[in-house]
């Protein structure tokens, strides 16, 4: 049996430990669709977007400043944390963008969708080609989404092709987000990293938010908003997924993110009262089945 986990994974690597911490983080990112639906709507998504952005970094500055990990920030290596600072500033204006242009349903699908396959491809490019039994799990997982999510039904927009190219670059630029970060938490700790790949982000999404949102209309709670997300949706989740991808490969890493979209099911049904139909109960069955079948690939590390 082969061992087909990246180069990029450190020695004392622990699949098991990577696994939990992806879902750990995806629990945090789940939470997002819920506080959202406590803010006023009057804040452009963009602006969101940004500003999550901006209190993530701030919550990574808090922190190196209090573990004393600042000055490993000029030790990074500066193109790939450009790199993939480009690729989550890219990651979250394209998503927003195609959202807008082709509805929440459809352009959730196919950005998170679209996330997984781009990382098993790059990966697979750099020489690292995922396990069948990993594809076969991913697609499982990826198709349980797409029924989660499209499973609202009515007022669904026309299709955009523009749209459509804008989720499928942000599933891109999240992909190749995680395969350099990988790389660079393989040689230092994650919370640097992250620090100076959020704080790259939040340089080139800010201004970019000004530039296609104008503005932005704050009200209290809305703050309070941008608050959860960028502190634990944000900073909190993608410390975990930096850490984790010490541990698992980057193509598992973004497929295991697929708990996302199930975390927000069970806190749309506890929390907001929604009562989606079984259609997307279902999807959720899907998803946690394709997710158990990557697991397993990843710890048994072996082709098939």
């Amino acid at each position: 049996m082969a061992d087909v986990r990246p180069q990029s994974l450190r020695p004392d690597a622990s699949p098991l430990r990577g696994v939990l911490m992806v879902l750990l983080a995806a629990l945090c990112w789940g939470t997002t669709g819920t506080a959202q639906s406590f803010g006023s709507g009057a804040t452009s998504a963009y602006w969101v977007g940004a500003l999550r952005l901006l209190a993530a970094g701030a919550f990574f500055a808090l922190l190196l400043a209090g573990t004393g990990g600042a000055a490993a920030l000029a030790r990074l290596p500066r193109g790939p944390v450009l790199l993939a600072g480009l690729g989550m500033a890219a990651y979250n204006l394209a998503f927003f963008a195609g959202v807008k242009a082709t509805g929440v349903a459809v352009g959730t699908a196919v950005a998170l969708g679209s996330g997984p396959i781009w990382a098993g491809l790059l990966q697979a490019l750099g020489g690292q080609r995922p396990p069948a039994r990993w594809w076969a799990g991913t697609a499982l997982a990826v198709a349980g989404g797409s029924v989660m999510v499209g499973s609202g039904g009515a007022g669904a927009q026309p299709l955009s092709a523009l749209g459509i190219g804008l989720c499928l670059l942000a599933g891109l630029s999240y992909a190749g987000y995680a395969l350099v970060n990988a790389r660079l938490v393989a040689a230092a700790a994650p919370a640097p990293v992250t620090a100076a790949v959020f704080g790259v982000a939040t340089l080139i999404a800010l201004p970019a938010a000004g530039w296609i949102a104008g503005v932005p209309q704050l009200a209290p709670r809305d703050g309070l908003v941008v608050l959860w997300l960028g502190l634990v949706a944000t900073g909190v989740a993608y410390l975990l997924f930096s850490h984790a991808l010490r541990h698992v490969s980057a193509a598992t890493g973004v497929t295991l993110a697929l708990a996302e979209p199930v975390t927000a099911f069970v806190l749309a049904v506890l929390v907001v009262g929604e009562r989606p139909g079984w259609a997307a109960a279902g999807g959720g069955m899907l998803v946690l089945a394709g997710l158990l079948i990557v697991v397993v690939a990843e710890l048994r590390g072996t082709s098939a």
